[in-house]
């Protein structure tokens, strides 16, 4: 008798660490979207600090809220997961969890870990290296090296966090054949002010977009600069074509951040993290009980028909960008994603899911293929390891690389 009191026991245990970590995670991530979005009753009460537009059909913008789950201590030399403790006998797993503001928006972060300090010092840490972080690379923080350089055209020895972020947007620039281009902020800032209105001034348009693309950006090892096309290259007369100009690294940022974050974590010892922000997220290692993370993907209406839509993977980022998050009007056409050559929102896509190796690889590679369109983003991905795509277009028709693990 005593000895089945004590197994019921220990499953009421198992039981209860299960409840305590699914009931705080699969809400937030496998709600389908086509029902109102409930947060968890850990998440509901705290305040976001971001202040977008909003579908109305929509109960999130894109980056509502940041969520990250870090499990510590937890793998043997041979790999087995011990996130539950198979011995009635073995130690109670701790859970931790903060939140506090960060990247304009609410960050809530959950470590699970047998020590205490452990999980203190990493939640410490990886807060110190992306609040660090955010102060360099957001547009927002009037001090940042991005408002800086947005407000006076130069910037004398920037940081190498910055310089890594700009080249690896040079990269995606590239790749994608200018598609992603970091310097639509002049445009993008008058859309938000102007909304849909703006589509009936092609002409002002137009006077943006003939002085937009990355080629203006100069990268030296002592300096970054922004020079506005056929201007003479020289600090002083880049000066005063700044307010034409402007980075911004909200499309690639945020992933590095995160990124850096998570590489905090598993220095740490948190080799099993799960980071959510809205349309991107990034796992680390696989579940608790070693199966891949299986994810859902938002359907971009909820009038879409079919079963949630889903990804599986391990170590792996996804980042979905779509025309729901920021849109300038109702129709959705006129949204935050701007073609750079056009100066008008691409017109094929409703949404893109992009798989990387890291978060900010799949933020990027999600807005540039979003102005890119299916075909063209299929030929891309294919050169790109590690990289797949799932895209859905306004028709609601769904089109996905060979390689996307669904």
């Amino acid at each position: 008798m005593e000895r089945s009191r004590s197994v019921i026991l220990w499953l009421l245990l198992v039981m209860s660490h299960l409840m305590e970590y699914f009931s705080f995670v699969a809400p937030c991530l496998l709600t389908p979207l086509n029902v109102p979005f409930k947060p968890c009753e850990r998440t509901k009460k705290l305040p976001l600090t971001m202040n977008n537009s909003i579908n109305p059909r929509s109960a999130l913008t894109r980056r509502s809220f940041l969520h990250i789950v870090a499990l510590a201590g937890l793998v043997s030399a041979a790999g087995a997961t011990r996130f539950f403790p198979f011995s009635p006998n073995a130690p109670r797993l701790l859970t931790v969890r903060k939140s506090f503001p960060l990247m304009g928006t609410q960050l809530n972060l959950t470590v699970y870990s047998q020590d205490r300090d452990q999980a203190e010092a990493a939640i410490t840490a990886m807060i110190s290296r992306m609040q660090g972080l955010e102060g360099k690379l957001s547009r927002h923080q009037q001090t940042s090296e991005v408002a800086t350089l947005n407000r006076t055209g130069s910037l004398d020895r920037p940081s190498q966090e910055l310089r890594t972020v700009l080249e690896l947007a040079d990269t995606i620039h590239r790749q994608t054949a200018g598609a992603f281009d970091i310097t639509v902020l002049p445009l993008l800032t008058l859309y938000q002010q102007h909304k849909e209105q703006l589509r009936s001034q092609p002409a002002l348009i137009q006077s943006l977009v003939r002085n937009i693309g990355q080629e203006q950006l100069h990268l030296t090892s002592s300096q970054v600069r922004l020079d506005s096309k056929g201007t003479a290259k020289n600090v002083e007369d880049t000066v005063g074509n700044a307010g034409n100009l402007g980075i911004t690294l909200d499309g690639i940022g945020k992933g590095y951040i995160v990124d850096q974050g998570v590489a905090t974590l598993k220095s740490f010892g948190f080799q099993q993290v799960l980071v959510e922000a809205g349309g991107d997220l990034l796992v680390s290692g696989s579940k608790p009980q070693g199966a891949p993370w299986r994810i859902g993907i938002r359907k971009p209406r909820p009038e879409m028909p079919g079963a949630l839509l889903t990804v599986s993977g391990d170590d792996m980022a996804v980042a979905t960008s779509g025309d729901y998050f920021q849109p300038f009007s109702p129709d959705l056409l006129s949204h935050h994603i701007i073609n750079p050559k056009t100066g008008f929102s691409p017109p094929e896509l409703a949404s893109c899911t992009i798989t990387a190796p890291n978060a900010a690889l799949a933020d990027a590679l999600a807005t540039g293929c979003m102005v890119l369109g299916k075909a063209d983003s299929v030929d891309l991905l294919a050169g790109m390891p590690g990289c797949e795509g799932l895209f859905i277009g306004k028709d609601l028709k769904v089109q996905k690389t060979d390689g996307f693990a669904s």
